[in-house]
């Protein structure tokens, strides 16, 4: 059994750290998400909300952000048309938990872990801004694409593109690089 650990042990660690860190993380959001009523909106989806009318915005879009009267999430209307709505779940935060226990996971030096740990979240959060916004845009265009858009292509994007941060950090920074 021993001889099993030694030679496992790199995968071990991975597995321990990685749960570890995405436990922590994880129970550290719910507890934030639990500091507001049951038909609040977070602090961070609005901070995703503002952003998403400040991207729009900044293209002459004619976009409205509002909260909903009905529940505890953004409406988005693009030319005086509701569009989609941004619930908790749209603010990628949960993408961010996962990124950064991967990488906390295969860390590096503590310095270049933090910077990439840092700038990795900050580009998921741009990445997800522009996303709901161009989801908004094609929706108003293409409505019976939800599914597609939605389900689909935006979710292969934003995952896609934090696989390739993982990979890029697994060999060019992580203890096991090179």
């Amino acid at each position: 059994m021993k001889k099993y650990l030694v030679q496992f042990k790199p995968f071990l660690i991975f597995i321990g750290t990685f749960f570890a860190a995405y436990i922590l993380l994880t129970i550290i959001y719910k507890s934030y998400l639990n500091s507001f009523e049951s038909n609040e909106i977070d602090e961070i989806t609005v901070a995703v909300g503002s952003n998403v009318y400040w991207l729009m915005d900044v293209f002459n879009c004619d976009v409205l952000i509002q909260k909903s009267s009905l529940g505890s999430y953004l409406e988005v209307w693009y030319n005086k048309s509701y569009v989609i709505r941004i619930v908790e779940g749209c603010n990628a935060v949960s993408v961010m938990i996962l990124f950064v226990s991967f990488v906390l996971a295969f860390s590096g030096k503590l310095k270049t872990t933090l910077l990439f740990v840092l700038s990795g979240t900050l580009f998921i959060y741009i990445l997800n801004v522009i996303r709901i916004a161009l989801l908004a845009v094609l929706l108003f265009c293409y409505p019976e694409k939800l599914h597609l858009l939605h389900g689909v292509l935006f979710p292969l994007i934003i995952y896609g593109l934090v696989f390739i941060l993982w990979v890029f950090w697994v060999n060019k920074f992580s203890k096991y690089a090179r």
